[in-house]
């Protein structure tokens, strides 16, 4: 088994009102040797914005900023903005996050060049009633069951989150991952201005030629969801994913791995058949929520990439790792492997 490191609590909450009861799942960016965090901030009533702070290094607080960084402004996002991740491509920096109105939760952008001024793309995933996306999905025969046993409430909109970008086009497309219950789906365009109804109604009339993840071990039997931007090595895209399963006492979620292909992402390479990390320490085993770890960023400092994730629902943690030891473990795990 790959050996991972806990570092530890990066950031807790403080006295801030607009982040006094959590901050946590952080998009991350090196820049030079700072990373910049962007991160949900959650004050009372479960009203979230986005946080800013620099860390000098991996590890270490050097800025924190006093007040939201960004905060809802429109009617789909008026309950909060949830959950970013955020890549660079090209020349721009695309910052999705979850729009939450207070009832639907559906993944959105905003996007930058300078990482400091934000223009907000709004929603960019369907908005699709259940009994819509059911009739879309039909002749899906051999996986709709498993999406229905998600969504049986005809006139409730599906939740689509875990939003985030590939890091760089696949030849020549935008390309990013999503999620609708159980599954993890990938889209692939030109431009966002092509994910219209339309698009949406074929690409889920075809919803298994979407699918990137499914889930495959007991750790991730319950569903699978996103969780960092995927990062390039050599050998393929590696994700980190959550995967979640169900105990009597509730859900533990665990940090996973797989590594897909560099020119069709959809063709995955190898899957670790365990958990990259599960909670294990009091900050993820007791919180908002019990029993998680929540991966949303990584950056890489000489061979180290280090992990960013949401401790608990409620403080935001890192956990490092060889990526050359982690991509070898990865690919001795390349043959068929059965649940454990």
């Amino acid at each position: 088994m790959i050996t991972v490191k806990k570092e530890g609590v990066v950031l807790s909450t403080s006295n801030l009102d607009f982040e006094n009861e959590g901050v946590l799942n952080p998009a991350v960016i090196r820049e030079g040797e700072n990373v910049h965090l962007f991160y949900r901030a959650v004050r009372k009533g479960n009203f979230s914005t986005i946080g800013y702070c620099k860390l000098d290094g991996p590890l270490t607080i050097a800025e924190r900023s006093p007040t939201p960084f960004l905060s809802p402004e429109f009617e789909y996002e008026k309950h909060g903005m949830e959950d970013p991740r955020i890549v660079k491509i090209a020349d721009t920096y695309y910052l999705s996050y979850i729009a939450f109105n207070g009832n639907d939760a559906l993944g959105a952008v905003a996007t930058s060049t300078d990482l400091q001024h934000f223009e907000k793309q709004g929603i960019i995933v369907p908005h699709l009633k259940c009994g819509e996306f059911d009739d879309l999905a039909k002749s899906n025969a051999d996986i709709i069951e498993r999406y229905r046993k998600e969504y049986f409430a005809p006139d409730m909109i599906i939740m689509d989150k875990d939003v985030m970008f590939f890091p760089r086009r696949i030849n020549g497309k935008l390309s990013f991952l999503h999620r609708i219950k159980p599954d993890i789906q990938l889209v692939m365009v030109d431009r966002l201005d092509e994910l219209t109804d339309d698009f949406w109604e074929n690409y889920v009339s075809n919803i298994k030629e979407n699918i990137l993840l499914t889930p495959k071990y007991l750790h991730e039997i319950s569903y699978v969801g996103g969780g960092c931007p995927p990062v390039e090595t050599e050998h393929g895209w590696l994700i980190i994913y959550h995967g979640v399963q169900h105990f009597d006492t509730g859900y533990e979620y665990s940090a996973c791995a797989a590594l897909f292909d560099l020119d069709d992402p959809r063709k995955e390479i190898a899957r670790l058949p365990y958990p990259l990390f599960k909670p294990d320490q009091e900050y993820e085993l007791a919180g908002d929520v019990d029993n998680v770890c929540f991966p949303t960023g990584t950056v890489m400092f000489n061979d180290t990439l280090y992990i960013y994730y949401g401790a608990g629902d409620e403080v935001i943690a890192c956990a490092s790792v060889n990526l050359p030891g982690l991509v070898d473990e990865l690919l001795s795990y390349t043959a068929p492997q059965s649940i454990a």
